[in-house]
């Protein structure tokens, strides 16, 4: 799975916009935790020139020695579509750096205004190359876990456009996976509960995503097909956040409970 292989197929009509240049301000931003303006409303790019500024900044990741491992998937939610006006969802790009430890310690130092939100990972069996059904999307999965997405915008107060927050690889930042389980049946109506300390902060059902996570699985295939990437066995696709992101801050223990599937957590420090 390579990040650069993000095809375009009208670059010679679109404006001219210096992917790489863009691509590495925001690749500074992260590794520098520094927020930056908008680009978007400067540059005036298109959401393909957008994805392509995203394969771009992971290309540099890669370039450091940083291995692809999946793709996490947004606005898996309808309402949140219908907001930002679009038709499908918005797609980024994982690496093993961002995989922190389940049980562990999160040094919130590695962001800017780090956020998270309980979501489901699958994990794949085989190799997805080409755009599945919804009855084929089971076959290729060896799993479901239950995960934390930590979400953080490298924008200046966590504000952006469709376009910039996808240049921004969709504000991936960091991914706890909990236990894999074989088990995929009924995955549309399971409670989800989010905890710091132990107190509720968020409470929800898998069902927010997409009315299924299984369809989660259906469009990483389309998207990943459509730009000629293949997801290989042993990828993690994070399917979307099942409830609203709640800041983090230091010393909380943060857990995410999901209704027979078990449970993932990590500690943030500072």
């Amino acid at each position: 799975m390579s990040a650069g292989s993000w095809h375009l197929t009208d670059v010679a009509h679109m404006p001219t916009v210096d992917i790489a240049a863009l691509a590495q301000q925001l690749d500074s931003a992260a590794r520098e935790h520094v927020e930056i303006d908008p680009l978007a409303p400067q540059h005036g790019y298109s959401l393909d020139q957008a994805y392509a500024i995203q394969h771009a900044s992971i290309a540099l990741r890669h370039a450091r020695g940083e291995k692809p491992v999946g793709v996490k998937l947004g606005f898996t939610s309808r309402a949140k579509m219908i907001q930002m006006g679009v038709d499908s969802l918005i797609w980024g790009l994982l690496t093993d750096a961002m995989l922190y430890e389940e049980g562990g310690v999160v040094n919130l130092g590695d962001f800017i205004h780090p956020r998270v939100e309980p979501e489901l990972c699958f994990l794949t069996s085989r190799a997805i190359d080409r755009p599945l059904t919804l009855l084929e999307a089971a076959d290729y999965l060896a799993g479901v876990a239950p995960a934390m997405e930590i979400i953080d915008s490298r924008y200046r107060n966590f504000k952006f456009n469709l376009e910039d927050v996808v240049a921004d690889n969709c504000s991936s930042a960091g991914v706890v996976v909990g236990e894999f389980c074989a088990d995929l049946a009924q995955l549309n109506n399971r409670g989800v509960t989010m905890r710091f300390n132990g107190r509720p902060v968020a409470l929800g059902s898998t069902g927010a995503i997409l009315g299924n996570p299984l369809r989660s699985v259906v469009q990483a295939s389309q998207l990943a097909s459509a730009c000629g990437m293949v997801l290989p066995a042993g990828s993690l696709i994070m399917a979307g956040a099942a409830t609203a992101a709640e800041a983090l801050q230091p010393g909380l223990h943060v857990s995410v409970d999901i209704g027979g599937l078990g449970r993932a957590e990590f500690l943030t420090g500072v």
